[in-house]
C-alpha cells in the first residue's frame, strides 16, 4: 500500500484546502446541479458535442471532485483526478477557441486551470504521493 506523508506548512495546507474546495465547488458541485438546465444543454450543443456527452462529463466531474476533496483517497487516484480535470479544462479552452475564437468565454477555462494548478502544486508540497517511508 502506498504511503503519503504530510510535509507542508500551515499556510500551504490552508491554500491547498481553499483552492481545492473552490475547484470542487465550481467544477463538481455546480455541474451536478446545473447539467440538465437549458443553458448547459445549449452550451454542449453549441460546441458541437452530442447531448450524452453532457451527462458523461458531469458524472466524471462528480467522481473526480470526490477523489480530490476526500482526504482518505489514495494519492494515485488523486493524481488521475488532476489529470482528468486538466484534460477536461484544456479541451474546454480549445473547444471554445475553435468555435468562438478569442472572446471572454474562451478564457474562463484558463481561470479554472489556474485554480486546479494551485491545488495541484500545494498537494505536492504537502504530500509525497509515490514515496514510501
Amino acid at each position: 500500500m502506498e504511503q503519503h506523508t504530510v510535509q507542508g506548512t500551515k499556510t500551504t495546507k490552508v491554500v491547498y484546502w481553499v483552492f481545492t474546495t473552490i475547484f470542487f465547488l465550481l467544477d463538481s458541485v455546480m455541474p451536478a446541479f446545473t447539467f440538465n438546465t437549458p443553458l448547459a444543454k445549449q452550451g454542449i450543443s453549441h460546441l458541437g458535442y452530442p447531448d450524452y456527452f453532457r451527462i458523461e462529463l458531469t458524472v466524471g466531474k462528480i467522481i473526480g471532485g470526490l477523489l480530490l476533496i476526500l482526504p482518505m483517497v489514495p494519492p494515485r487516484y488523486k493524481e488521475w483526478a488532476y489529470v482528468g480535470f486538466g484534460i477536461s479544462i484544456i479541451s474546454a479552452f480549445v473547444g471554445h477557441l475553435a468555435v468562438d475564437g478569442m472572446d471572454a468565454q474562451t478564457f474562463i477555462p484558463v481561470v479554472g486551470f489556474a485554480i486546479l494548478l494551485i491545488s495541484y502544486v500545494c498537494y505536492h508540497k504537502l504530500y509525497a504521493p509515490f514515496k514510501s517511508n
